[in-house]
């Protein structure tokens, strides 16, 4: 189970330097209140979701491919009834099936022809009413019959299923498809010969070589969709941007350069607002910091710096699961509000970010007062459970560990160890 460390030592309260090769990006100082709710804890980049919707569907080319054929092959069904005329003892039962097997291949057509259509459920009905139509060609020859390479109505037709899955689920659903179709004609001839083993060997290379080019081209279009993300998220960001520049920029800078002209309690006013007008620019500036379900941790923490805290995190970015960067920035946001509550005025912090390989350390210093030995137990004594639940809390679930570095008069560290896995 995870530990929670928390000691008292000296330490000093300044940023740790960058080893050898190491490239670090420091955020500017920016107004942005330090709280623990903040939103700009969270990812901040919009994400622009029709421009992802507009990629193309790289599948839609295979699933069209799967239709034909199952055309095809019912054509290739009714030829190979014609040829065998003789063979079959009841013609009519071997009509109606095949009118049947028509019909269904004009469902599969529709359903597999709309977005709603192409799901594991219709492929998986696809499979169920084939083996039906494989188990009733016992209507149309006798056991005996099959069992000496008599002809199966449902032919080349059988093994349009397979595809269906291969294209949904990928190489296991090609698999998985090609082992049920191949079990049940095995089942209606009775016999594991070479023809038999021929035809399992063709559906399951066939099956997982489609399967497997489907995942490839489902992982393409992924990442075509994040691309197109990125870039819509860009250009909104861009315009955006314009917008501010020449509306609430403009206003910030006139009521800076007016409050410092004024003096007294105007001056105030012009540090809020020179230190807004810092905020915007750099939050118009900050690059997408989110991948399909990943968090840049780095760039989510930058937006935390304001005057008195200053962010440096490595120039690469830090990708962590998502839920995982927001206990983590709502740890580092409770830090932050006690820095602002209890380090004394002028206090300053950094706010450091480091990969030590299987796990990312965040690091919280300021030059305050520090914390006096007893300080916490009696504030945990009185219902103040900021360090308890906030940080320590936060960190543990993650399967992290805390550390307090801290003595009276030398300022207070805290380290938040987390590790890359989710435990």
């Amino acid at each position: 189970m995870p530990t929670k460390r928390i000691t008292s030592r000296t330490r000093s309260a300044r940023p740790r330097p960058a080893g050898p090769g190491t490239r670090w990006a420091v955020a500017p100082t920016i107004g942005i209140p330090a709280t623990a709710s903040s939103p700009h804890c969270r990812a901040t980049v919009l994400q622009v979701v029709k421009a992802a919707e507009a990629a193309p569907d790289f599948l839609l080319p295979l699933w069209r491919a799967v239709v034909v054929f199952r055309l095809v092959a019912w054509a290739v069904a009714v030829a190979a009834f014609v040829r065998s005329w003789d063979r079959y003892p009841d013609h009519r039962i071997a009509i109606v099936l095949l009118v049947l097997m028509a019909a269904w291949t004009a469902v599969v057509t529709v359903a597999y022809g709309t977005r709603a259509g192409r799901r594991s459920r219709m492929a998986g009905y696809d499979v169920v009413v084939t083996v039906a139509f494989i188990a009733a060609t016992l209507l149309t020859q006798p056991w005996a019959a099959l069992n000496q390479d008599a002809p199966i109505l449902t032919s080349l037709w059988a093994t349009g299923p397979i595809f269906a899955l291969a294209v949904e689920r990928g190489r296991d659903g090609g698999l998985i498809g090609a082992l049920i179709i191949s079990a049940s004609l095995i089942a209606v001839r009775q016999r594991l010969g070479d023809q038999e083993l021929f035809n399992t060997t063709l559906h399951l290379v066939a099956g997982v070589t489609l399967g497997y080019a489907a995942t490839t081209t489902m992982r393409a279009t992924a990442v075509l969709r994040e691309a197109l993300a990125a870039e819509g998220a860009t250009a909104e960001r861009e315009r955006l941007s314009r917008s501010i520049h020449d509306g609430v920029l403009q206003v910030l800078a006139i009521v800076r350069r007016r409050g410092a002209e004024i003096g007294g309690a105007a001056t105030e006013l012009s540090e809020l607002a020179a230190e807004q007008e810092v905020a915007l620019r750099t939050l118009m500036s900050n690059r997408p910091m989110r991948s399909a379900d990943r968090v840049d941790l780095g760039a989510t923490l930058r937006v935390r710096a304001t005057s008195r805290v200053e962010v440096i995190t490595p120039a690469g970015e830090l990708m962590l699961p998502g839920a995982a960067v927001e206990d983590i920035c709502a740890a580092v946001g409770e830090a932050l509000s006690n820095v602002v509550e209890h380090a004394g005025a002028g206090a300053r912090a950094w706010v450091t970010a480091e990969d030590v390989g299987d796990q990312i350390v965040v690091t919280v210093r300021d030059d305050g007062v520090g914390i006096v030995d007893g300080r916490l137990d009696a504030a945990r004594s009185t219902g103040h459970l900021g360090v308890a639940q906030s940080i320590c809390g936060r960190i543990t679930d993650l399967g992290g560990t805390v550390e307090l570095h801290t003595s009276p008069g030398e300022g207070t560290e805290w380290e938040l160890s987390v590790p890359k896995v989710a435990p």
